[in-house]
């Protein structure tokens, strides 16, 4: 299948048109080299002035525009939008508060929601900020994809709670077992009023608020612990990080300081999320800027993987985004579907200004598709930015600028300062500001080992200037420095630049990939194909089956590549195809669709070790 390209045989050599205009400042940056080979990065753009809490900004936005939607959500079944504005909102979030405070809830105690996202499990939150109760949005894969609930029950154990909020009782009745097993004390709360002695929400927003809540949010500060966050859990159980308003607010004043024109009060931005809330991207960082902008924020029930992106699909013909955020894999689907449509990719790109990936590198393939849809549609090409950090660091980095490359982590946020320091062959990043933690929940042991002796946090990634001569070109990722591997011969595999490169030569025919070969004598991969380009395999009426076919393809395009590839360290030398689906339990994969590699290789150890078996096991492919 060739990707769609937009333009008729004698423009593809004509230069391309300009990208749409980016509202943002461009980049300016201090480069501080010391003598011991670290390199110390800063903005040189002041950071603006951000909200003193998230609290504080919902009753700021609710007195200036009370009648505008806030937040839209599906009646079940895909039925019409219903939505909740920004009074309402307000109003929602004192009433949960004082119920809270009527209880004796307060700083030291907790609110964990086991539920995706919703309109209520957003009040929950809000009402949770109002009066200083930490909030814990937990995944709820590990309350209804879970065997074990063991997960769950670390989460709960960490976090302490006293109420637990789900959207159905009915349908989180084993999680609230499990957690009533241990905590017999426990008050739950539901959506729907369903459930063993669980209380409707609609009692606490009903609850009239007191003048004790207006005195609960006055105490309310950068230092005051909003909500806890946990880690995906990758080497061990998720880590709880406390995320204060400080470090929230600190991203939206980071992100103010990069605005390049004042806002337009009459643009009300309309955004379309999926990703979870249990994650900072959606969480903290879209949720807060969603009312920092006075937008509308729309949910999508649909999810980037076979059967629930047609979700998504549907909401586009409705939706068009100024702003549209997801996982490299979602662009990957969206791309695929415009090609075919071109009534969604006028939708998409009516209002869209520009586009923003995180969490894993998109691949160079689904950029270059997704600029010629944004040419065949408007005529220019769309701006793709992304922000790069952790449940610990909030976003740290952002690639502030329209730029023909994909794979950069950008410059740092005005108010942050990224140091690179060696180790090995490559530059480990670190980073210190107000978006940082002060440490883990609890666990004084990890908080030491996690901050260097000048108190910058350890992310564990790798990154690199893209031109040394020039530092406002940005950083290029540059692998997870505990992800990458050698070779027999010595040789460094990085893992986190050969992976999208991979995928994106294998483009559309698979979905993703994780690379094995540590003291092997060449790197080996795992596919996982993609939904559509099995399908397209099936439809084809040539001989073999859509899993020979594959291989056959596979083994085509990696030939070529290693043609290309220059060494040891980017030469593919087996393959296999991976038949079952990644698996969240076992943490193969996050809820926002990212892979965990050393989780897959450590689960699936049986097909690396065919892989490297001489013979090669039977669904093994020599290149």
């Amino acid at each position: 299948m060739t990707p769609f390209d937009g333009r008729s045989e004698p423009a593809r050599n004509a230069p391309l048109p300009p990208f749409k205009s980016l509202p943002m400042k461009g980049p300016d940056v201090t480069v501080d080299r010391r003598a011991d080979g670290s390199i110390l990065i800063r903005s040189n753009h002041p950071p603006g002035q951000g909200p003193r809490s998230i609290a504080h900004l919902l009753k700021t936005r609710a007195e200036a525009h009370p009648d505008r939607p806030w937040m839209m959500q599906r009646e079940p079944g895909h039925g019409p939008w219903r939505q909740v504005s920004y009074g309402q909102a307000l109003h929602a979030a004192e009433c949960i508060a004082q119920w809270l405070l009527d209880r004796g809830l307060g700083s030291g105690d907790g609110v964990m929601v086991l539920s995706a996202n919703s309109i209520e499990h957003a009040l929950v939150t809000l009402g949770c900020y109002t009066a200083g109760v930490p909030v814990a949005p937990i995944s709820p894969a590990n309350s209804l994809l879970s065997t074990d609930h063991a997960k769950l029950r670390h989460c709960a154990a960490v976090v302490r709670p006293r109420v637990v909020f789900a959207q159905s009782g009915t349908l989180f009745e084993r999680a609230f077992q499990t957690l009533r097993d241990s905590q017999p004390e426990l008050v739950f709360v539901t959506a729907d009023g369903t459930g063993e002695r669980a209380i409707a929400l609609a009692e606490l927003t009903a609850t009239p608020p007191t003048p004790a809540v207006q005195a609960a949010r006055e105490t309310l500060g950068p230092s005051t612990v909003a909500k806890v966050l946990f880690t995906s859990g990758s080497t061990g159980m998720p880590k709880g990080v406390p995320q204060t308003f400080g470090m929230m607010t600190g991203v939206i004043a980071g992100q103010d300081g990069l605005r390049a024109e004042p806002a337009d009060p009459d643009l009300i931005p309309l955004s379309l999320e999926w990703m979870p809330w249990s994650h900072i991207s959606a969480g903290n960082i879209g949720f807060n800027s969603v009312l920092w902008n006075g937008g509308t924020l729309y949910l999508d029930e649909g999810k980037p993987i076979p059967g629930q992106f047609e979700t998504t699909i549907k909401n586009l013909y409705e939706v068009s985004p100024v702003v549209f955020g997801s996982a490299p894999i979602a662009f990957g689907m969206l791309a695929e579907a415009m090609e075919r449509d071109p009534v969604l990719r006028r939708s998409f790109f009516k209002h869209l200004r520009y586009m923003g990936y995180g969490g894993a590198t998109l691949s160079n393939d689904v950029n270059q598709r997704l600029q010629a849809l944004a040419i065949a549609e408007t005529g220019q090409r769309i701006p793709l930015t992304t922000m790069y950090g952790a449940t610990e660091t909030q976003g740290v980095t952002v690639t502030h600028w329209a730029t023909e490359r994909v794979g950069l982590i950008g410059l740092p946020l005005p108010g942050i300062t990224l140091k690179l320091v060696p180790n090995g062959a490559k530059l480990e990043v670190r980073v210190k500001g107000p978006t940082v933690t002060t440490g883990y929940l609890d666990d004084p042991q990890r908080t030491a080992a996690a901050f260097d002796d000048e108190g910058f946090y350890k992310l564990g990634d790798a990154a690199r200037f893209l031109d040394e001569n020039d530092p406002t070109q940005g950083l290029v990722f540059d692998g997870r420095v505990t992800e990458d591997f050698k070779l027999d011969s010595g040789t460094w595999v990085s893992v986190g630049t050969l992976r999208p490169d991979l995928v994106a030569a294998a483009s559309p025919h698979v979905q993703d990939a994780v690379i094995a070969g540590q003291d092997q004598p060449f790197a080996g991969v795992l596919f996982w194909p993609s939904a559509a380009g099995m399908q397209a395999l099936a439809a084809d009426p040539g001989p073999g089956s859509p899993r020979d076919k594959l291989a056959a393809i596979l083994k085509s395009r990696l030939a070529a590549f290693n043609a290309e590839a220059g060494g040891s360290s980017r030469r593919v030398g087996r393959f296999t195809v991976m038949t079952e689906p990644p698996s969240i339990d076992a943490g193969e994969i996050t809820d926002k669709g990212y892979v965990n590699q050393r989780a897959t290789l450590e689960r699936r150890h049986a097909l690396v070790r065919s892989l490297y078996a001489n013979p090669p096991g039977p669904d093994v492919i020599v290149v």
